[in-house]
């Protein structure tokens, strides 16, 4: 199959040449006709001139060949009989009769006569002109002609020299066209390299044609294509790492939910087998064994409507619900509740009275996960501190490593797998969303082994 340079150069030069034929064809014509009407003019001046001198002439026969020896041009006189008076370049008692020669009858009617035919007497075509005039009173014809194998001979020499341009001009196209056939390949092996590229994802290839107007077009079409292929490749990028993040997250929340249910899970389970296997076991063991389930019943309650106020959090399903009140007060009904709870530690409050616009049940829910963490990873006491518009949860625990302190508000991360209940991770998480909904932020100071300060600002809930 024929590449498209190849096609154009066939196709250029069929329709160079086909037109040159053509024109040497139509020139051809022309220059024949020109040639043999040049020598028509010729041979009707030169019968006009012996006209003039005819006059003067006894000898016809002798000028005749004087004529023919000075001009080369075969003269004929004709009497008005058609009967030949005169020759130049054959025996006139030879010849036949002229006078039903077409230029001889012609010549009764026009000035001049023209007709180009074959001299059977010289056994080539002849060009010939007559004219009728008058000599000593009488009616003659004087009939001019010239070989047309000279005249052709001359045409052919003038047609050859063209024919030779013709071939200088051909060979001149077939260059330009192999030049431009060459231009061509080359930008189409630069869109050819480029594509290539783009297959195989490099859309930084670069497209340099440098020839053809088209092809620099479509260069600029493809480069189009490839920014929009490659902002694709982005999206779709962006959008396997989300669903890998989501798969990721799904995995952590079974993994989570599935840990922190196993010991409450296991636990009812093995007291209820205890239970069903011993008929008569001792009322008080029955009892304590009863109120192991029912307790660990409530833990797993309890991390279920967690798990769903943080879905809900997280998704702005809830609205806030603000009332006025006295953050001072809030506080100590959470050290209260947790002390009964952790009976053996002591969670103190510096405060003052401060009246908020918030919605109570969130902000208690808040403070309660952040002093209930406080406690889990510490053993010391653990302290709240009400001043300059911000409210602060210290403890002297275990603290955080710089690594986790960007990742410890993450929904279900964890530093590490801790064996307390209720901690599948949500519980900053939570504390996030609802400061989120509050217009405030959680911030976390911590260093390793010596203690983390959890603290957020109330300024934005501050009683108008």
């Amino acid at each position: 199959m024929l590449k498209i340079h190849e096609i154009f150069i066939i196709k250029f030069l069929l329709l160079f040449v086909g037109t040159l034929l053509v024109i040497s064809l139509i020139s051809y014509v022309a220059l024949k006709s020109i040639i043999i009407n040049h020598n028509q003019h010729n041979l009707e001046n030169a019968i006009v001139l012996m006209g003039l001198e005819l006059e003067n002439t006894k000898d016809i026969d002798l000028y005749a060949k004087r004529v023919y020896e000075t001009t080369n041009l075969r003269v004929t006189v004709i009497d008005d009989d058609g009967v030949v008076i005169a020759e130049s370049s054959a025996d006139k008692l030879t010849m036949d009769n002229h006078g039903s020669r077409y230029e001889i009858m012609q010549a009764n009617t026009d000035e001049f006569s023209h007709i180009t035919r074959y001299s059977k007497t010289l056994k080539v075509d002849f060009l010939y002109v007559a004219k009728k005039i008058s000599y000593n009173g009488e009616k003659i014809y004087i009939r001019l002609s010239t070989s047309l194998a000279q005249v052709m001979k001359d045409f052919y020499s003038l047609w050859s020299k063209l024919f030779l341009v013709f071939l200088v001009v051909v060979v001149v196209a077939f260059y330009i066209s192999k030049r431009m056939s060459e231009r061509i390949v080359y930008d189409i092996e630069q869109i050819t390299v480029f594509l290539d590229e783009l297959s195989n994802k490099n859309y930084n290839a670069i497209v340099k044609t440098k020839y053809f107007y088209e092809f620099l077009q479509i260069s600029l079409m493809l480069k189009n294509l490839v920014k929009k292929l490659s902002s694709r490749d982005k999206q779709k990028r962006k959008y396997t790492a989300k669903l890998r993040l989501m798969n990721k997250q799904r995995n952590d929340i079974l993994s989570a939910i599935s840990h922190e249910f196993k010991n409450p899970v296991a636990s009812i389970i093995g007291y209820a087998q205890t239970l069903q296997e011993d008929a008569e076991i001792n009322p008080k063991i029955r009892e304590k064994f009863l109120n192991k389930i029912s307790s660990n019943g409530e833990k797993i309650s309890q991390m279920l409507d967690r798990l769903a106020l943080s879905v809900k959090l997280e998704n702005d399903d809830l609205k806030l619900d603000t009332k006025y009140f006295d953050m001072k007060i809030l506080c100590e009904e959470v050290i209260s509740n947790l002390s009964l709870k952790y009976r053996n530690r002591e969670i103190t409050l510096e405060a003052s009275s401060t009246m908020l616009e918030a919605d109570k049940t969130m902000i208690e829910l808040l403070i309660i996960n952040l002093v209930d963490n406080a406690l889990k990873y510490s053993e010391m006491d653990v302290k709240i501190v009400l001043k300059d518009n911000e409210l602060f949860v210290i403890d002297n625990g275990i603290g955080i490593e710089e690594e986790h302190l960007d990742k410890v508000t993450s929904k279900f991360y964890r530093v590490k797998k801790n064996t307390w209940d209720n901690s599948m991770g949500i519980g900053l998480a939570m504390v996030s969303y609802i400061l989120k909904m509050h217009k405030s932020k959680i911030q976390i100071k911590s260093e390793f082994a010596k203690g983390s300060i959890f603290s957020f600002s109330i300024k934005e809930m501050l009683k108008k």
